[in-house]
Formats: C-alpha cells, structure tokens, sequence
C-alpha cells in the first residue's frame, strides 16, 4: 500500500471533501423544505394537489438519480445557453456549472424521499393532539407550526437519519458532471499516479466517518426529543 500521493493531494482532498459535504446540506435543507410542501399537499391538499404531489414522488423515485441528473445537466443545462440574456447575466457564473445541477437533482430527488417519509409521519400524529390544539383555539397554520409538523418530524427521526445517509452515498454520482467532489479526487489520483485501491480507500474512510458523524447527530437529537408511543 502506497498512501505517500496524500502529501501532493491533501489540498484537492480537502477541496473535493468540502464539495461532497456542501451538495449533501444544500440537498437535504432545500429538499427537506420542499418535502414539507409535498407531504401536507398528500395529506390536507384538494385532489388536484394531492395528484400532483403523487406524480411528483412517483416520478422522482420511479427513475434512477443518475438519469434525472443528466437529463438536467445534458438536456437543461444545454439549452440554457440558447436563452437571451442568460450568458450575460450575474446567474451564468452560476448556471453554467455543473454542482449548480447536481444541488438541484439531489434536492428535488431527496425533497421525493423525504416527502413520503414526512406523509407517513402526519398520518402517524394521534388525533387527539390535533384535537386538543383545536380546542385551545389554535388556527391551522399555528395548529402546524406548533404540534402537528414538529410530532411528525420526531416520528420521523430515524427514517430521516437513513435517507440522509443514503443522500451522503449517492453524492458521487455528482462525479459525471464535471463537479470535483472527493470521489472525482479519487478518480483523478488514480489517472495520474496508476494508484486504485489506495485513492478509494481514502473515500471510503472519509464516507464511514462522516456517516458516523451523521448517525451519532441524530441520535443526541432523538435523545433529547424522545417520541412519545
């Protein structure tokens, strides 16, 4: 085993490190948020928005992360240029980069998952806790905001810890756009010094770590929001 390139590729390491953790949080957030949206449009929504939001799941979670960023990346990203206007203004340093649409495959992808997480969760939200936040006088959106999301999330906890982890494993597909995520890295040792195992197994322990990292954060969570049965 030869681990003597990490002292010429520490700073691209530590670049394509940053990149994965940055597309896994943005991904997440965002998807999270939308998720919300999804998953109170299947349970409250009328039947155009709980079709809608069926279709939506249905399609991001029927058809493979990797055909979805493509499609985005390839097909999209190829036809932005073919706006007017788009080349010139202050969003094409943005737009014209791949990461820009990996944040938005992994979100709108991850917001799929997560949304039939969250669905679950509400359905799951005993009724007399509604009820009881009825009876105080609460109005919909404080009925919400203060009992019915914040019981469905720590319902939830443990299934959303897992798709944040499987979130962190399909970060290297990013690889195919052009973004330089620490797989990218890997794969850029491996061209320049005919290193294979080495470079993966340096991945690998990085995306162990950070998984433990992840499941021990959740878990101090869940400790100190114990949901009730």
């Amino acid at each position: 085993m030869d681990f003597s390139w990490i002292a010429r590729y520490w700073p691209l390491l530590l670049s394509g490190a940053w990149q994965t953790v940055t597309l896994l949080v943005l991904s997440v957030a965002f998807g999270f948020v939308i998720a919300i949206g999804l998953a109170f449009a299947q349970v409250r929504g009328g039947r155009t928005l709980r079709w809608l939001s069926k279709s939506y799941c249905a399609f991001f979670r029927g058809t493979p992360l990797l055909i979805q960023l493509w499609l985005l990346y390839y097909g999209v990203g190829s036809l932005l240029p073919m706006i007017p206007g788009i080349r010139h203004s202050i969003f094409w340093p943005v737009l014209r980069e791949g990461f820009f649409f990996a944040v938005v495959s992994f979100t709108l992808n991850y917001a799929a998952y997560e949304a039939e997480v969250l669905r679950g969760a509400l359905l799951a939200v005993p009724k007399g806790e509604l009820e009881a936040g009825r009876a105080f006088g609460m109005g919909r959106f404080t009925l919400i905001r203060r009992i019915w999301l914040p019981r469905a999330i720590r319902i939830a906890l443990p299934t959303i810890a897992g798709e944040v982890v499987m979130q962190l494993k399909s970060t290297p597909l990013a690889f195919t756009v052009t973004v330089m995520d620490l797989y990218a890295v890997a794969y850029k040792v491996r061209q320049d010094t005919l290193l294979v195992y080495e470079p993966l197994i340096v991945v690998t322990v990085f995306y162990l770590i950070l998984t433990a990292i992840i499941a021990r954060a959740f878990h101090i969570v869940e400790a100190q929001v114990p949901v009730r049965r």
